[in-house]
């Protein structure tokens, strides 16, 4: 730590961590990719199916839904029992999981199917970054593994674009369920080879009265939002799970108040500069992710490219991301986590402000009307992704890893989930855009003055 609050990493990674971070971080990678592959195919699904658009938005949301509300419990049970046991469950129900989507004769079995991934992968992603922890036993390795890790998920994102599109192109959108199916499998068959055994923490009870109330109240709340997107705000689909779910989360803030473990302990997201990290985290998450959901109906719709196309349009996307990604963990050792969050939300409110001005319009070339949006987004993105991540976990006990893992990735996944509900909502996909360009632009302002 440095004057000011800025985090420096100035270690190096021992060369056999190497292939221990390769394997968790493909998982992660593939965590996202499961969530975004579902985008391109839904039109496809619903034909094949009969479904009407609610039927779709529920589909979409239905992984985020359990990862994001079910990451708290995932994190104290990998706290709890040790993160590579924890780890190896959540990969078994995610390879059962996936195994079972591509034969889904109906709606009911493959909705069924997503939910029990994203539950899964509320196992996974904060058991993953608790064996991290443990692969990257020093502070400052720890911290330079974490700002390359942020930006993992952005790629997976992305990749799940562009695959789904080239899947598509050949093949039928079951096959999209073949990529998580592959990596469980590889995953499950390295995990002991690779990644060192984490000793559990078995005097921490489990808190399942906060667990039930913070998994029940996110996914209501979150359903809620969700729906607004085909029914009135003021509607009993939107209120009843809305009010319910903000009413059963302020029971779980009283809950944990008293709890003598809490699940989420008060003082974890009181500290100001992990609040704005995960601010950050979570508007990085939404931008990328209505980017890629605006722009894939425009250019179907409106512009008639086929998905393959639209899979193509992304590839400079997914080339200036993994640039940035590279540079990320040696920006932070330069200049810190603080300075490269900052800079990294400006250019992403840069990329969107520049989308929302000039690539909506059907006629608008794609190399000057869409290309310099979409570079500069992705390299915002990933560079907020990697230093907010440093920042989250900076000062984190190692008893608390899988704690600040599932905050991290709940964080992640309500970006794309609860805030880009309410940022659609606002009546134009140019309007959405700009609020959301406008809304990393003050947390980067915030972020500065923090650090």
């Amino acid at each position: 730590m440095t004057a000011g609050g800025s985090t420096h990493i100035v270690d190096v990674q021992p060369r056999h961590a190497f292939a221990a971070f390769a394997l968790l971080g493909s998982v992660q990678a593939t965590l996202i990719f499961t969530l975004a592959a579902i985008a391109v195919p839904l039109p496809l699904i619903g034909q094949e199916f009969g479904l009407q658009r609610p039927d779709l938005i529920l589909l979409s949301a239905s992984y985020g839904l359990t990862f994001a509300g079910l990451l708290l419990f995932g994190g104290r049970l990998a706290d709890r029992y040790g993160g590579r046991r924890t780890l190896t469950a959540g990969l078994l129900l995610f390879a059962a999981a996936s195994a079972a989507a591509p034969f889904a004769p109906g709606i009911g079995t493959l909705l069924a199917a997503r939910l029990a991934q994203g539950a899964a992968a509320a196992l996974v992603a904060p058991a993953a970054m608790a064996v991290l922890r443990i692969v990257f036993p020093s502070p400052a390795a720890y911290g330079r593994a974490m700002a390359t890790w942020g930006g993992l998920s952005v790629l997976g994102a992305t990749a799940g674009n562009l695959l789904s599109g080239v899947i598509l192109a050949w093949l039928s959108w079951r096959w999209t369920f073949a990529v998580p199916l592959v990596v469980a499998v590889i995953a499950l068959a390295l995990v002991s080879r690779l990644l060192p055994h984490t000793a559990p923490h078995r005097g921490r009870p489990l808190d399942l009265p906060g667990a039930l109330l913070a998994t029940v109240g996110i996914t209501l709340a979150s359903y809620g939002l969700v729906v607004t997107d085909v029914r009135p705000w003021s509607s009993a689909g939107v209120l009843v799970p809305l009010l319910g779910g903000t009413v059963l989360l302020g029971a779980f803030l009283y809950a944990e108040r008293r709890a003598h473990d809490p699940l989420l302990p008060g003082h974890f997201l009181l500290d100001q500069r992990r609040a704005l990290a995960l601010t950050a985290i979570a508007l990085s998450a939404c931008g990328t992710a209505m980017t890629s959901v605006v722009l894939s109906l425009h250019l179907q719709q409106t512009r008639d490219w086929s998905p393959l196309q639209t899979s193509a349009a992304f590839v400079p996307f997914a080339i200036a991301l993994i640039a940035s990604g590279r540079a990320a963990g040696p920006l932070v050792i330069r200049y810190g986590a603080g300075a490269v969050t900052t800079a990294g939300l400006g250019t992403g409110a840069a990329g969107l402000a520049l989308l929302a001005a000039t690539g909506l319009h059907a006629h608008t070339p794609y190399v000057y009307g869409l290309l310099p949006g979409l570079v500069l987004l992705s390299a915002g993105a990933a560079a907020s992704f990697g230093g907010a991540a440093v920042l989250v976990t900076d000062g984190v006990p190692p008893q608390q890893t899988g704690l600040a893992g599932g905050v991290l990735n709940s964080a992640m996944e309500l970006g794309p989930t609860v805030l880009l509900a309410l940022l659609l909502s606002l009546g134009s996909d140019a309007l959405s855009l700009a609020a959301t360009a406008f809304a990393l632009s003050l947390t980067a302002v915030l972020n500065h003055r923090t650090n």
